[in-house]
């Protein structure tokens, strides 16, 4: 099979298992550029999306091509157009003036513009945009949110914002557990802010974080700033992993009171009350619990049901209510688990050219249970040595300092089971894993829970680990 025909399929079968967001945000354009050396060379769109899908999805990624390609397939991610020049080590006005002469069509005439402002209008044009089309999920606008009693409040509080942006409810900070439509919120917002021109910026955090230290690496923070402050709206998902890094809420604190000053909007989305964020720093705090703090409950069984329905219309697809209902019944972390539950009910009805009856929707909705064990003990030692059988590394590197992709990866899958199966607090799973901090563990259980519903390579490796550990099927 041919290198280019090989990225194809596996790109396609990217598209089925990641979840949307990250799909949409990261993936969504890479195109294969060439074979280096046996490695598959992708070119991506900018570099955060290169850092992200190196870091982040690459293990995803490596397996489903790997698969496709019927052996191991190493990859590297490249930024497809050339980046522009570094401005020179100088702060203030220097990286502007530098811009400036690289584009001489239009040097004259800002030259002539005796308003300093024309000259930072200029600059902004070049450096700050709005969102990229490809960033929002087009799926996630209001009129697709189905609304209960666990997210009124939320949904509310976000068609205020739209309405009048800056003057309602700023700042705006929505939060809840994985997979409740908090990001799907924020985006709805952003799409309607887009509608009526206002300037808006839609940012994860990571990309946040990974244009600070770029800005700061290549003298152009105050380009940095430019491009966050000059905005109407600011929209930052998962704000939570700013906590901890001094530099970042450093950056963010100034950028919040610069636009809080002139009436800009700002929304947050955050897995937890600030409260509860104990590594943020408390001036950040204290501003994010001055404005409209709104959580999301798990979702009832009737808004699954709901769902369930206007998937299936959306896609044309004729479901039995009694297979929705079961659906709905037994999907129902969230909103994530549930879209992962339809779309293999939706390809298993594709595939096989058959209606799904109860007895099959039952069959594939058993891979997503997670039982625990019966009458035997296990111990989370146990689970170190099954998942390190597993991934053919050494129980020294899941409990030592190592923090390589496949290291970190089988880290986390560990730490998943091993408080799945055990009845082990966080802090002592840590402290198995090498002293590590329960919200370190925290993390990685969250990770891998949100991956597994909509990678189903993931879930037969948890599968077999479990099946070692505890018997069965």
């Amino acid at each position: 099979m041919k290198a280019q025909e090989a990225w194809n399929i596996a790109y396609q079968q990217l598209e089925l298992q990641l979840d949307r967001a990250n799909f949409e945000t990261w993936l969504r354009g890479a195109v294969f550029l060439r074979m280096d050396n046996e490695v598959y060379v992708i070119g991506v769109r900018n570099t955060y999306a290169r850092d992200m899908l190196q870091h982040r999805l690459y293990r995803t990624i490596w397996r489903v091509l790997t698969d496709v390609c019927g052996r191991s397939a190493e990859i590297r991610f490249e930024v497809s157009k050339p980046a522009p020049k570094p401005a020179p080590p100088l702060e203030t006005d220097a990286p502007l003036l530098r811009l400036l002469a690289e584009h001489q069509n239009q040097a004259a005439a800002v030259a002539t513009s005796p308003k300093p402002s024309s000259l930072h209008a200029h600059i902004s044009r070049t450096e700050r945009t709005a969102i990229p089309e490809s960033e929002l999920n087009p799926r996630f606008t209001f009129d697709r949110y189905i609304v209960s009693a666990s997210n009124r409040m939320a949904y509310e509080g976000a068609r205020a914002v739209v309405e009048h942006p800056g003057r309602n409810y700023n700042p705006f900070m929505i939060y809840g557990g994985v997979g409740l439509g908090k990001t799907h919120l924020l985006q709805a917002i952003a799409h309607t802010c887009k509608a009526k021109n206002l300037r808006v910026v839609y940012v994860p955090s990571e990309a946040f974080i990974n244009d600070l230290v770029d800005s700061i690496r290549q003298r152009t923070t105050a380009m940095f700033r430019e491009k966050y402050r000059s905005v109407d709206v600011l929209l930052m998902d998962d704000v939570q992993f700013i906590a901890g890094k001094d530099s970042t809420q450093e950056e963010f604190f100034h950028t919040f009171n610069a636009l809080y000053t002139f009436n800009k909007q700002i929304v947050i989305v955050s897995d937890r009350p600030p409260s509860q964020l104990t590594t943020l720093d408390d001036r950040l705090r204290s501003r994010f619990e001055g404005g409209l703090m709104v959580d999301i409950a798990p979702i009832e069984f009737e808004t699954r049901v709901a769902i369930l329905k206007m998937w299936a219309q959306e896609r044309q697809i004729h479901i039995d209510p009694a297979v929705i209902a079961l659906i709905a019944e037994r999907a129902r972390q969230n909103v994530r688990e549930l879209e992962g539950v339809f779309n293999q009910m939706v390809a298993k009805t594709q595939l096989n050219r058959q209606p799904l009856t109860l007895d099959s929707a039952a069959n594939a909705l058993q891979r997503f249970e997670a039982p625990r064990p019966h009458g035997k003990q296990i111990a989370i030692s146990d689970v170190i040595r099954a998942a390190a059988q597993h991934y053919e590394v050494k129980v020294s590197d899941l409990t030592g300092k190592g923090r390589t992709q496949p290291i970190n990866y089988a880290r986390q899958v560990a730490m998943y089971l091993a408080r799945e199966l055990t009845d082990s607090s966080l802090p002592q799973i840590g402290q198995a894993f090498g002293g590590r901090t329960h919200t370190t563990v925290l993390h990685g259980c969250n990770k891998i829970t949100e991956q597994v519903t909509h990678d189903t390579l993931l879930a037969t490796e948890i599968r077999d680990i479990r099946r070692q550990l505890i018997g069965g099927d």
